[in-house]
């Protein structure tokens, strides 16, 4: 494994005199080698230094997965201007905050998203320049600096950079989902990123002969720091696809002869939701890893694809602090803390809960610069989520007496009922597991009687019906009669971040609509 100065720069550098000609990245069908990634980046450092930017500035990148992004983001890197990557679905308001939260001087964008800017443009306090990869977009006289990246590519040097950057200094700005309120900026640095992919590397054994998959956008932490710097790190590859294919998945890992895979949200579930075939377990495909691991799918799954699952248990501004693996797999849990990192389950007085008893997940480094440096422009919120020297995740979560750890839900997300704390996980498992069901998210609603009503929004597989009152009639069977929802909503999809987790705080908003079923209201009766 790569042992020099780490940052994102000098391990390409050191990739490119290794291995020139061997490929990092397959996008699609376009091939990109070490060498030609070393060389577009020095050109793209060249070529933004020759704008204006220095060190310690700011530029967005709003590209999808593409030859440009990664250029992009090593070029930055060469020359310490600081990267924000921005959710390509973002625009208007969320764009606005971003680009003037991070005091973005400019922006590297696809041509295809232009006009967001445009629309903008009057409400942008520090942007300069827009920098545009593709053709055909409008330009607005008089505010805006506009460049052809492929102009400014062609016209640049590709003659190594001399700017000086640090392992500690800041990598990138990444902001949050935003999936419980505002977006926050978090800082990380080289070190920070470097952390995250070692700690990948070190807990799936990752080496040269390994080849990657992902289909996660590179404006996430995900796709960057646990498959590119993966690769960087150990001399192997990564196959890059823009988008997931649940029912393409195991053809492009025949093809591609993918050893290794990373997985958010919903993908298990789809995949095992496709329908059965004969050559399922015959895929070059040994191990997986990611969150969560559905504990009614896990053996099915590794059986069906002969795949073995680990889990973890992360955030943007951690990486990963939780590791379950696959040869020692407690089902229901996300595993015990990572070499670096201690984990503790704190009550709401930040005293250490005994094991068995629910309380917020807390986290501390255990070396200097592997955790986030802070929310960008709001030392108020960092310096609430490191009240008394941890962490706060936000998350609530138990400890058992062999040390594992078990997730149960966003702090924000429990359902509080009569009483009751429910988990909308637990419930939304039940619901998930039941064979007409795509997909479910559970929120809480506001009650009449005062706290909260459980509400679940469902998605149907298609071809198949399934009413109401079927749906609770499973339920009941399968959890307690106070987390049985009240509420059924049938929705065509979910609102996802690009993780593939359900943005929540938008169900939330929309509370119950006009085609929401509720039980009580028909007199279905919930047994005790």
């Amino acid at each position: 494994m790569y042992n020099g100065i780490e940052t994102f720069g000098k391990i390409v550098e050191y990739r490119a005199q290794d291995k020139a000609n061997d490929r990092i990245v397959r996008f699609d069908e376009q091939d990109l080698t070490y060498g030609q990634l070393h060389r577009s980046g020095n050109k793209v450092a060249n070529f933004i230094a020759s704008l204006g930017l220095t060190k310690g500035q700011t530029c967005a990148v709003m590209l999808p997965n593409s030859p440009e992004f990664l250029a992009t983001w090593l070029g930055l890197s060469r020359i310490g201007v600081i990267e924000v990557p921005i959710n390509t679905a973002f625009r208007g308001d969320l764009l606005t905050y971003i680009l003037n939260k991070a005091e973005c001087q400019a922006i590297v964008v696809s041509s295809q998203w232009v006009d967001r800017i445009n629309q903008i443009s009057g409400e942008l306090t520090h942007l300069r320049h827009v920098i545009v990869v593709g053709d055909d977009y409008v330009m607005i006289d008089g505010v805006l600096n506009y460049h052809s990246y492929i102009d400014l590519f062609d016209e640049a040097s590709d003659a190594p950079v001399t700017v000086n950057v640090e392992a500690q200094d800041t990598a990138l700005i990444l902001f949050t989902s935003g999936t419980t309120g505002p977006s926050k900026g978090v800082i990380l640095s080289h070190t920070a990123t470097f952390s995250v992919a070692k700690t990948a590397c070190e807990l799936m054994k990752y080496g040269p002969a390994d080849r990657l998959f992902t289909a996660f956008p590179l404006f996430h932490v995900n796709a960057r720091y646990t498959s590119i710097l993966v690769a960087l790190l150990v001399g192997c590859d990564v196959v890059m696809h823009s988008r997931f294919s649940a029912s393409r998945f195991w053809d492009i890992m025949r093809k591609e002869q993918v050893t290794a895979f990373n997985f958010m949200g919903s993908l298990l579930t789809m995949l095992m939701k496709q329908p059965e075939r004969p050559d399922d377990g015959d895929n070059p495909v040994n191990k997986a890893f990611g969150a969560p691991t559905p504990v009614e799918i896990y053996e099915d799954f590794e059986n069906r694809f002969q795949v073995k699952i680990s889990e973890v248990y992360g955030s943007t501004e951690l990486g990963t602090a939780l590791y379950n693996p696959a040869d020692s797999f407690k089902k229901g849990s996300c595993g015990f803390p990572v070499p670096v990192y201690e984990v503790e389950i704190h009550d709401e007085n930040d005293n250490p809960c005994p094991p068995g008893v629910a309380g917020e997940i807390v986290v501390r480094p255990k070396k200097p610069n592997i955790l986030f440096s802070g929310y960008y422009g709001m030392p108020e919120a960092t310096v609430e989520a490191w009240r008394n020297l941890w962490f706060h995740t936000g998350d609530t979560g138990k400890m058992d007496e062999d040390g594992y750890f078990y997730f149960l839900d966003r702090k924000k997300d429990v359902v509080r009922r009569r009483g009751e704390n429910i988990s909308s996980y637990e419930v939304e498992r039940v619901i998930n597991d039941h064979p007409n069901v795509f997909e479910s998210a559970v929120i809480g609603v506001p009650s009449e009687l005062s706290e909260e009503e459980v509400m679940a929004v469902v998605i149907v597989k298609e071809g198949v019906n399934l009413n109401p009152e079927e749906l609770l009639d499973f339920c009941q069977d399968r959890m307690a009669y106070f987390a049985v929802p009240r509420f059924i909503r049938f929705v065509q999809e979910l609102p996802k971040n690009t993780s593939q987790r359900v943005e929540k705080y938008k169900l939330r908003q929309e509370g119950i609509t006009e085609d929401t079923w509720d039980r009580e209201r028909v007199g279905y009766e919930v047994k005790r």
